[in-house]
């Protein structure tokens, strides 16, 4: 008797089993989804707390994936010692051949949910992807990018990928702002115009515990002034940067301090 042999009949298939197991499965996606979509409805509203209501999706999925997959296997698997062995063999079979990734995954999402190197609602870099974690699956973690793509990430990769994470769960974040001055300009009133520029923006979050800094440094053709501050929310992380750049540019002409040429900045390569 083969192993293969061995496992379908272990296999309890009356129909009655087959029936219940369809409908618990059926009914865990249902109530996957309906989770899913009320706690997202409730982080959204929540503001100040949508990443902490965010963070249990993934559990209670888990939770209602793993209590459906109990209910399926007890009743449809009927194994003695011996064909739990065969069974288990048969398994550890399919891993090795097709189902590691898969099972890579599912240990890798449960690392997620118990350690939380990032949950929902973080801006995280996995690898050479960066974004907003908008779902954490049993197999895959979905981000999405500043261009509005969503982007599936094996769960697996945190054993392998470095992982950055932009605010740890909190809703405030830092920015970095970036814009150039020429060699020659008043580096000390374009680093003025740069603070004052992040301090009135209407994104900013500024207190004791999240400051403002602004720093100069000296490329080879021009002068990068690096402005750092919180913004209320992360989603706001882009506008903010937008409005900050733009309006110390226009008080940069205002006031007559120079900026390099763009041809210049391409050369070398700064971002503004």
């Amino acid at each position: 008797m083969t192993l293969l042999q061995t496992g379908v009949e272990a296999l309890n298939l009356d129909p009655l089993v087959l029936a219940n197991a369809a409908v618990v499965l059926t009914l865990a996606y249902l109530a996957a989804r309906g989770v899913t979509v009320v706690l997202s409805a409730l982080a959204e509203r929540a503001s100040r707390r949508r990443i902490t209501v965010a963070m249990f999706i993934p559990v209670a999925k888990f939770l209602i994936y793993g209590t459906a997959v109990y209910l399926v296997v007890g009743p449809l698997f009927q194994l003695s010692t011996t064909q739990l062995l065969a069974v288990s063999g048969l398994l550890g079979a399919a891993l090795g051949f097709g189902l590691k990734d898969l099972f890579a995954g599912v240990i890798g999402g449960l690392v997620i949910i118990l350690e939380r190197p990032y949950q929902v609602g973080d801006k995280v870099a996995i690898g050479d992807h960066y974004g907003e974690v908008t779902d954490v699956g049993l197999r895959a973690t979905t981000l999405t990018t500043p261009d509005d793509t969503a982007v599936r990430i094996p769960n697996a990769m945190l054993f392998t990928e470095s992982v950055a994470n932009a605010n740890a769960g909190r809703p405030e974040m830092m920015v970095v702002v970036e814009v150039a001055v020429a060699p020659e300009a008043d580096v000390a009133r374009a680093r003025a115009v740069v603070r004052d520029a992040l301090v009135t923006s209407r994104y900013a979050f500024v207190d004791d515990d999240h400051p403002v800094a602004v720093f100069v440094e000296d490329e080879t053709y021009y002068r990068t002034v690096r402005g750092k501050a919180y913004v209320a929310d992360l989603r706001e992380e882009f506008a903010f940067a937008s409005d900050v750049t733009e309006r110390a540019l226009a008080a940069f002409e205002a006031e007559g301090i120079e900026t390099p040429d763009p041809r210049v900045l391409a050369h070398g390569g700064a971002q503004g």
